[in-house]
């Protein structure tokens, strides 16, 4: 599909999404939203696609945020009637393939929010993240407070959505908001490998997986455990998950098939 302000490229298995409005720093506003949302639901359907990157275009910024003077001449009726409908965070976060992040530049509120809502991100040395919502006199709306608490713990979130303060990279991979950090220009190269690293499995292994981890974050330990163990039979009764334990034995590659 063609877009206005997302730009989407296949290599084999792997999708890059990225994010084009850089005379705008990415800023997300109502198109870039629906646009994404579009490009994600296309993307879970497509049986071809293992893995997602996302990523924002030009030299300063993943995504400097929500697009302010696109909501500033809305009323609070206007706000909450849009807040009720599917957002695009929550698109990405129950995409249900891998989707990693590749921040460079400014990511900042909804931006960040858009990089919590990933599975893993990847920044590089000039990546800067601020959750900025209380210098306008608002709080994080779209998980800068709940998934961010959870990543990091609730004393760097408070810290974050309380201050406004600007986290530099190499403090955010101390804190655990980046996993993964790398060289300036290195971090679409570094997604790229790992997402490589994901595609070879088991696309049936990879959504169970991914399942299980982010029910880890809402349920009881209890309760995850008796998941974790019913997506675990769940794989091993796959055609999948009988290919890879066929091949372990026999010493060869497993050819997935993504049943």
């Amino acid at each position: 599909m063609d877009y206005e302000t997302i730009r989407v490229e296949t290599d084999g298995p792997l999708v890059l999404l990225t994010i084009h409005r850089p005379d705008k720093l990415n800023a997300l506003n109502s198109t870039v939203r629906r646009e994404l949302m579009e490009a994600v639901d296309a993307l879970a359907r497509d049986d071809g696609v293992k893995v997602a990157i996302l990523s924002g275009a030009g030299e300063k910024a993943f995504v400097a945020g929500a697009d302010v003077s696109e909501f500033a001449a809305r009323t609070p009726a206007e706000q909450r009637a849009l807040y009720n409908h599917r957002r695009v965070y929550d698109a990405i976060a129950d995409f249900p393939k891998p989707i990693l992040c590749a921040v460079h530049g400014y990511c900042l509120g909804g931006g960040s929010e858009l990089a919590l809502a990933c599975d893993l991100r990847v920044a590089d040395r000039t990546a800067r993240f601020s959750q900025a919502e209380i210098r306008l006199g608002l709080i994080p709306g779209a998980g800068g407070t709940q998934r961010l608490a959870r990543l990091v713990g609730p004393g760097q979130a408070m810290r974050m959505a309380l201050t406004g303060d600007m986290v530099d990279a190499e403090e955010a991979y101390r804190m655990g908001l980046v996993e993964v950090l790398v060289d300036e220009g290195r971090h679409l190269e570094k997604a790229r490998e790992i997402a490589g690293r994901m595609a070879r499995w088991s696309p049936v292994a990879l959504r169970l997986a991914k399942r299980s981890i982010k029910a880890a974050m809402e349920t009881p330990l209890s309760a995850g455990l008796q998941l974790e163990k019913e997506l675990f039979l769940a794989a091993f009764a796959s055609d999948d998950g009988q290919e890879g334990v066929q091949a372990f034995v026999e010493k060869r590659d497993p050819e997935f098939k993504g049943r």
